[in-house]
C-alpha cells in the first residue's frame, strides 16, 4: 500500500520490578540437591518441606493456555451476571450471553454497525439542559462509562464533576495561577483535553503547561503527572479495555504512556505541524489529525509503522474513530469527511457542512467531531454555534444530515453517551486553542442534547 510507511520512535529500556532478577525453579532445585548430597547439617525433614515447596511452585505456574481458559471463564461469568438481572429464565440468559459475545467479536473485528441514526429525533429547545459553572470557555468534556457523571474542563483551569441525574456539580478540581505549578496540585494554565479510561478508574487532563495530570474520577484526588511533551498537550485518549494512554501535542509528536506503571513508553514521529486531535479504540493503534499539514496518521504501535491519509484542502482540526475500519474528520474550511483505513483519500466529503458563509473571515470552521462507536451516527460542531447530527450509509460512502441543534458559541467538544441516548457539548465564547474570535453573545457552559423521543436524561 503506497501510504504504508515506517514510523520513527524512541523507547526506554524495560527493567524488572525493583531491579531484582528471578531465579529459575530448576536452578533452585539443583542447588538444593547439591546441598543434600554434600551431607551437610540440613535435616531430612527440612529438605522434604523445601522440595515440596519447589515442586508445588512449579505445579502452580500457569501456562498460557490455562491463563486464556481462566480469563475466558471469568469473562463469561461476568457476562452472565450482567445479563442475569435482565433475563429471568435460563434459555433467554444463554441467548443474551451468546448475543453479547457475537457483538464483542464483531466490535473487535471492526464489522459491527448498529443502526442508531434513524431512531434519533431533533430535540426541542426546551428539551436541552444547559449548565453553567465555568468562568471561561469550556474546552473539553467526557462522560463516565456508566453514563452517570460528566467531567468538564475549561480555560479557567478548573475541572468539574457533574451528576447527570441531579444536574448538580459534585466536585471541582480547582486551578491555580500561572507559575505556581510547584506548589499547586491542580492545573495552572488552560486545560485543552480530557480522557477517561474505559473502566472509569483514571481521568487524564492536559493543556498549555505541557504536562498530563492523572486524577481519580471517584473522589477527584491527584494520582500522578507525566512530563515529556515540549508543547501544549492538545489531545488524550485511552486505549479501550486498557490503561494505555495516548497523547498528542503542538510539539508534533505522539507519546504513549503506561498508567498502570506510571511510566513513559515511547514517542512517535511523523507529523509536520502541531497535532490537533487524537482517538483510539480496542486495537493497539492511535489516530491523529495533523492540522496544517492536512494529514491524518494511524499509528500501528505493535507493528512500528503508520498509515498516512490526505484529502482535506485545509487544516484538519478534529478526528474520531467510528470503528476499527472507518473514521470521521472535520476541517477549518467548513467540511467533514468519512474515511476508510483501506483508502488514502476520503470516501465522501461534505463541503459547507454547517451552511454557506459570507466570507473567509466568517467561515464556519469545524471545531469538534464525535462518533457513536460501532454505529452509523456521527456529529459535528462549529464556530456557528450549531451541533449537526449525520447518518453514515452502510458502506460509509455518503453522509446524510439528520438535524441541527443550536447551542450558541464555539462547540469545542462533543461526546456521545455509551447507548446513544444523548450527546453532550462543551461550549464557549472562544475556540479552545486560541482567541482569534470572541462571541460576546455566547455563554460558557455545556449542554445535554437528548437524541431519543421522550428521553429526559
Amino acid at each position: 500500500m503506497s501510504f504504508f510507511i515506517k514510523s520513527r520512535k524512541r523507547k526506554f529500556g524495560s527493567k524488572d520490578q525493583k531491579g531484582k532478577s528471578k531465579k529459575h525453579p530448576s536452578k533452585a532445585k539443583s542447588a538444593l540437591s547439591e546441598e543434600v548430597e554434600s551431607e551437610s547439617d540440613v535435616d531430612s525433614n527440612d529438605f522434604t518441606e523445601t522440595r515440596d515447596k519447589v515442586y508445588s511452585s512449579e505445579e502452580e505456574e500457569e501456562t498460557a493456555q490455562q491463563k486464556r481458559l481462566r480469563l475466558a471463564k471469568e469473562y463469561l461469568s461476568k457476562l452472565e451476571e450482567e445479563e442475569a438481572d435482565k433475563k429471568a429464565d435460563e434459555e433467554n440468559l444463554r441467548d443474551a450471553v451468546s448475543s453479547r459475545l457475537q457483538n464483542d467479536i464483531s466490535e473487535q473485528a471492526g464489522k459491527l454497525t448498529k443502526q442508531i441514526a434513524d431512531l434519533c429525533s431533533c430535540p426541542q429547545e426546551q428539551d436541552l439542559r444547559i449548565f453553567r459553572g465555568h468562568s471561561l470557555s469550556v474546552t473539553a468534556i467526557v462522560i463516565t462509562p456508566d453514563d452517570k457523571f460528566v467531567f468538564t474542563a475549561s480555560k479557567d483551569c478548573n475541572i468539574c464533576k457533574w451528576n447527570l441525574s441531579t444536574g448538580l456539580k459534585e466536585k471541582t478540581i480547582r486551578g491555580g495561577k500561572k507559575g505556581t505549578e510547584d506548589v499547586h496540585i491542580g492545573h495552572t494554565e488552560h486545560i485543552l483535553c480530557l480522557a477517561i479510561s474505559s473502566d472509569g478508574k483514571f481521568l487524564a487532563a492536559g493543556g498549555l503547561c505541557s504536562m498530563i495530570k492523572l486524577w481519580n474520577p471517584v473522589d477527584c484526588s491527584f494520582i500522578h503527572k507525566f512530563k515529556g511533551h515540549r508543547g501544549p498537550v492538545t489531545g488524550l485518549s485511552f486505549r479501550k479495555g486498557t490503561h494505555t494512554l495516548f497523547s498528542c501535542s503542538a510539539d508534533k509528536v505522539v507519546k504513549v504512556w503506561s498508567v498502570d506503571d506510571l511510566a513513559y513508553v515511547e514517542t512517535l514521529f511523523g507529523h509536520n505541524s502541531p497535532i490537533t486531535g487524537i482517538d483510539s479504540l480496542t486495537r493497539d493503534r492511535a489516530i491523529t489529525s495533523g492540522g496544517r499539514d492536512k494529514s491524518v496518521h494511524i499509528w500501528k504501535i505493535s507493528e512500528d509503522s503508520q498509515l498516512l491519509f490526505h484529502g482535506h484542502d485545509a487544516s484538519i482540526e478534529c478526528v474520531s474513530l467510528i470503528n476499527e475500519g472507518n473514521f470521521f474528520t472535520g476541517a477549518d474550511d467548513n467540511s467533514v469527511s468519512l474515511w476508510s483505513v483501506l483508502k488514502k483519500k476520503p470516501l465522501t466529503t461534505v463541503k459547507n457542512a454547517h451552511g454557506l458563509t459570507l466570507g473567509v473571515g466568517d467561515q464556519h470552521w469545524i471545531t469538534s467531531v464525535a462518533a457513536l462507536q460501532y454505529s452509523d451516527l456521527v456529529a459535528s460542531g462549529s464556530k456557528d454555534g450549531h451541533v449537526r447530527l449525520w447518518k453514515c450509509s452502510k458502506d460509509f460512502k455518503s453522509l446524510t444530515l439528520l438535524f441541527s441543534v443550536k447551542v450558541k458559541g464555539f462547540v469545542n467538544s462533543l461526546k456521545f453517551s455509551s447507548n446513544g441516548d444523548f450527546l453532550v457539548a462543551g461550549v464557549g465564547q472562544e475556540h479552545r486553542m486560541g482567541r482569534w474570535w470572541s462571541l460576546k453573545d455566547a455563554k460558557n457552559g455545556w449542554v445535554i442534547i437528548p437524541l431519543k423521543p421522550g428521553d429526559k436524561t
